[in-house]
């Protein structure tokens, strides 16, 4: 009977392996929104974290954005997710980060880079 529980229990957490390692692969988005944009303009996304970079779409103010977490300087938006929003604002000022979105609405998504000057935590 011992070696019947072993078995299973062996299976049981094989599999439970097995089911959780398909799921590493899976992405984490943080959502953030532009905010902060003059009166009249758009905050551009672009296809490099340079503003001579090429303009792949552009967000108006309050557009909610999904930011793969990644910014220069070595930035994670996921690591600094726990701190005030005013902190998180501080740490990427000056930063760009990349996003994911879909510029030709289309379903064709791909990364882009904005300003982190001109977005907020949502």
């Amino acid at each position: 009977m011992k070696s019947y529980v072993r078995a299973a229990v062996a299976v049981a957490v094989a599999s439970s392996v097995l089911a959780f390692s398909g799921q590493s692969h899976a992405t984490v988005f943080a959502a953030w929104q532009v905010a902060g944009v003059p009166f009249g303009d758009m905050l551009n996304a672009r296809k490099y974290p340079s503003n001579t970079s090429q303009k792949q779409a552009a967000y108006p103010n309050g557009a909610v954005l999904q930011m793969t977490g990644r910014c220069t300087g070595g930035i994670d938006l996921l690591d600094i997710a726990g701190h005030p929003h005013w902190k998180q604002r501080q740490a990427i000022r000056y930063r760009w980060c990349e996003l994911w979105h879909d510029p030709g609405r289309n379903g064709h998504f791909v990364t882009g880079w904005v300003y982190g000057k001109y977005i907020t935590p949502y």
